[in-house]
């Protein structure tokens, strides 16, 4: 299992890089700050998508697309991040920018 880096310092990180790459990114929800998963919330051209942070079956940092393979209208997505913070009060939600659908930072996305 992989040490686990904690949420606000990835998060933090995170956004740094995004803006590096000229792709904003904003923080909408801050979690707790050292246990807190993330969800990353992707504007594309087309729609949207919504990737929750997981680990394999190996422990390692995984992404799900936790709003399907598709791309999802801002409403759709919207209403997944409100359900996932209903349930879990520890959740960090970040906004990134990123027109061809793909995050701004390195990821194994199932």
């Amino acid at each position: 299992m992989e040490a686990r880096v904690k949420a606000g310092i990835w998060v933090a990180a995170a956004v740094k890089l995004s803006d590096r790459l000229g792709r904003p990114a904003a923080v909408l929800r801050r979690g707790d700050p050292d246990s807190g998963d993330v969800l990353a919330v992707l504007r594309a051209r087309e729609g949207m998508a919504v990737l929750r942070q997981v680990q394999d079956g190996e422990g390692r940092l995984t992404w799900l697309r936790a709003t399907g393979a598709a791309l999802v209208t801002p409403a759709e997505a919207d209403a997944y991040v409100a359900r996932q913070v209903g349930r879990d009060p520890d959740l960090w939600v970040v906004e990134f920018d990123a027109p061809d659908g793909t995050p701004p930072f390195a990821a194994k996305v199932i």
